[in-house]
């Protein structure tokens, strides 16, 4: 029986040794696999940060805010101008300084004005009744730019819309509808209305209907 026990104890030691070298060996490997998946998640990280950097557009400061004025078509305090570009107040004041000076500069119909701290983009003075006599429709300036509004979002929530160019835009979109130069209809889910160009505004501005990029109308 001794010699049974003295004959099991080097096979019970060496059971026992590749035991322990196996849990090593799966321990390494489990590290190897959670190193390989921080390396792929890195990489991963670093090709989304490329491709941004690649596909976003390189837009200044000035003209992000020449597109808010052009928008808004009011004129608006420079804090909400600078939670609409989402940058400080200190520089969004810059870049209006900027834009201010390039506007003086240029021969152009456009200026931007500044009065009591709120900024607008406006026609020069004397150039409105040209304007206006050119029109093909009797619509008022503000009333345009909200029509325009539309026309470069080709379909938009009235709520957006009305965020976008202020309350007056109640009384522009409730003036466009009446001249048929654009469409209202409900939400199937939620209380605001759907905003869409009619046929009316393409025969009139010449502009064919985008009609393989529109979404589908929800209606109630």
């Amino acid at each position: 029986m001794e010699l049974s026990e003295k004959v099991e104890l080097p096979e019970q030691a060496e059971l026992a040794e590749l035991a322990e070298l196996a849990e090593q060996a799966e321990l390494a490997e489990q590290a190897g696999l959670a190193e390989q998946a921080e390396l792929a998640e890195q990489a991963e990280a670093s090709l989304l940060k490329t491709r941004d950097e690649v596909t976003a557009p390189n837009i200044s400061l000035p003209a992000r805010l020449e597109a808010i004025l052009y928008l808004k078509g009011r004129p608006i305090a420079l804090k909400e101008i600078a939670e609409l570009a989402k940058e400080s107040e200190a520089d969004v004041e810059q870049a209006l300084l900027a834009l201010v000076a390039g506007y003086a500069q240029r021969d152009t119909a456009l200026e931007i004005q500044e009065i009591n701290g709120r900024y607008g983009l406006q026609l020069r003075p004397g150039l409105g009744e040209l304007v206006q006599n050119m029109l093909p429709v009797d619509l008022s300036i503000a009333t345009l730019r909200t029509l325009a509004t539309v026309a470069l979002k080709k379909r938009i929530l009235q709520s957006d819309l009305v965020d976008l160019r202020g309350s007056g835009a109640y009384d522009h979109i409730k003036e466009l509808v009446s001249q048929n130069f654009i469409e209202r209809k409900r939400q199937s889910e939620g209380r605001s209305y759907w905003l869409t160009l009619s046929e009316k505004f393409h025969r009139t501005f010449s502009v064919l209907p985008d009609i393989g990029s529109a979404e589908p109308t929800k209606a109630a």
